[in-house]
């Protein structure tokens, strides 16, 4: 795995302690690109830290109940999973702000969070290190199912997409670009982060979908026939 200018091939390469970014919704897949708008002081010096060291951010959500609602907080308790970010650029807005570019490198188990010692939070992780290898069992996603309920989706929500594109991106890209993508809630987020492999995920996309188009759809049946 290379992100930026850095390969990460083994456990020597994931840092043991790493700064927590909570966010609610937010779902961050093993080379996916999320941007971010960093405004709060106790992230902006999150993100002056990081940069002086790996570059690293962990990307967790907090935790949730089952109406996907968060406990509120200024601490809420965090999901057992989530997934490091790094780096990749970083814009400075003239206003205090920065924008930044993170690119997934694996998930992570949070182990422990640290005592608080700094305005953000910090905690040690365990690596999925099974995402650091090239072979993420692409063959043995269903391309066609995942297909067709995108295909539904789009057309319940008068939606367009570049289909020439989809055609050419591998399973890998269309799953996990899908899942970040998707409008989902906080659960459904979470489903898709802690997928076992890539065919559990694309499985577990298609089943949230076809369950979202049921609900708002009664004739969803014939919509894939």
């Amino acid at each position: 795995m290379q992100v930026g200018n850095v390969h990460y091939r083994t456990e020597k390469d994931i840092p043991a302690s790493v700064a927590l970014f909570p966010l609610s919704g937010a779902l961050l897949l093993p080379c996916g690109q999320m941007p971010l708008n960093i405004f709060e002081p106790r992230y902006l010096a999150m993100i002056d830290d990081v940069l002086a060291s790996n570059r690293i951010v962990a990307i967790i959500q907090p935790r949730f109940d089952l109406d996907g609602e968060v406990e509120s907080s200024e601490h809420p308790t965090l999901c057992a999973v989530g997934t490091l970010g790094r780096i990749t650029s970083l814009s400075e807005t003239g206003d205090g702000r920065y924008i930044i570019s993170l690119v997934g490198i694996c998930r992570f188990r949070l182990l422990e969070e640290a005592p608080l010692k700094k305005a953000y939070r910090q905690g040690r992780i365990a690596p999925f290190l099974n995402d650091l290898s090239a072979d993420n069992g692409e063959d043995k996603v269903n391309r066609e199912a995942l297909l067709t309920s995108f295909r539904a989706y789009l057309d319940a929500n008068k939606l367009e997409a570049d289909w020439e594109s989809v055609s050419q991106a591998s399973n890998s890209t269309l799953v996990n670009t899908m899942s970040m993508m998707a409008p989902y809630g906080p659960a459904e987020k979470q489903a898709l982060l802690e997928a076992t492999d890539l065919k559990t995920r694309a499985d577990t996309l298609v089943a949230i979908t076809e369950i979202a188009l049921a609900r708002d759809n009664d004739d969803y049946d014939t919509v894939l026939q």
